[in-house]
């Protein structure tokens, strides 16, 4: 696998945790990082693909009023709440 060096500026209290995961782990400090860029990257593009997934529902007609949403949130503290929106 092909790689290339990033640099970038790290506040020192992160990179001690960084150095204090290493050595817990047994693993390098470029090994954490590459852990913790991937995993971001994941969540980032979950994050996105989630984001296209709801805005394609709002413009299907897939949403519900917020109004409704909110009668049922303030009825969830009373004696009678009324059942989910649909």
């Amino acid at each position: 696998m092909e790689t290339k060096v990033l640099t970038a500026h790290v506040p020192l209290a992160l990179v001690e945790k960084v150095d204090q995961m290493a050595a817990r782990l047994e693993r390098s400090r470029g090994w954490i990082v590459k852990q913790a860029l991937s995993a971001w990257i994941d969540q980032e593009e979950e994050r996105s693909r989630l984001t296209c997934e709801a805005l394609a529902d709002v413009d299907a007609g897939r949403a519900i009023d917020h109004q409704a949403v909110q009668a049922w949130a303030d009825s969830l503290s009373t004696d009678r709440p009324l059942p989910p929106p649909r």
